[in-house]
């Protein structure tokens, strides 16, 4: 099995529309109602590649097939700061593919991208979440309260970051191509 990070294209849209469909909870993180079609998906991912120089997003892929998202963005060069985010389908899951990409995505963001801190958000009740930041070298640094908002339920967040001076993780970071 080859499994890496590589820039989504525009043949990747019925793989995204596929993870979507299969991951009832990505509801949650992308905009759905965009993503109903293959021809949607493709607008998608093509909005997604125009933003230039604010982010960069990677497909994980999985025997070439994109099973999940990895994505740096609000990219400030002021400060030298990204927000990441992260899912995998549920078929992914449960193999350490999210923990190994963001793994690669920090890599990429110290050595290439000339960024110092990485940030990321999960709900508290996301466990899952947590643990791959966790993995990945991203420290807790506190709570948000009820931050996020779906439907009539709010949700607390864990916001973690990890800086270009903390220790480097023993994880084996995807490869990108």
């Amino acid at each position: 099995m080859t499994t890496l990070l590589r820039a989504w294209t525009a043949a990747d849209a019925q793989a995204l529309v596929d993870a979507v469909a299969s991951t009832p909870d990505l509801v949650t993180q992308l905009p759905v109602e965009q993503l109903a079609s293959a021809h949607d998906a493709r607008a998608f991912i093509a909005r997604s590649l125009r933003s230039g120089s604010t982010q960069r997003i990677w497909a994980i892929v999985d025997d070439g097939v994109p099973v999940g998202s990895i994505a740096l963005t609000h990219i400030d060069p002021r400060h030298d700061t990204a927000w990441v985010s992260y899912w995998l389908a549920t078929a992914a899951r449960g193999r350490g593919l999210a923990t190994r990409a963001l793994a690669a995505a920090a890599d990429w963001a110290f050595s290439r991208g000339d960024l110092f801190r990485l940030e990321l958000g999960h709900r508290v009740n996301n466990p899952a979440s947590c643990a791959v930041a966790s993995r990945a070298g991203f420290v807790p640094e506190g709570v948000e309260r009820a931050k996020l908002r779906y439907g009539s339920e709010r949700f607390d967040v864990e916001l973690h970051a990890r800086l270009a001076t903390d220790s480097r993780p023993d994880v084996s970071p995807l490869p990108r191509a």
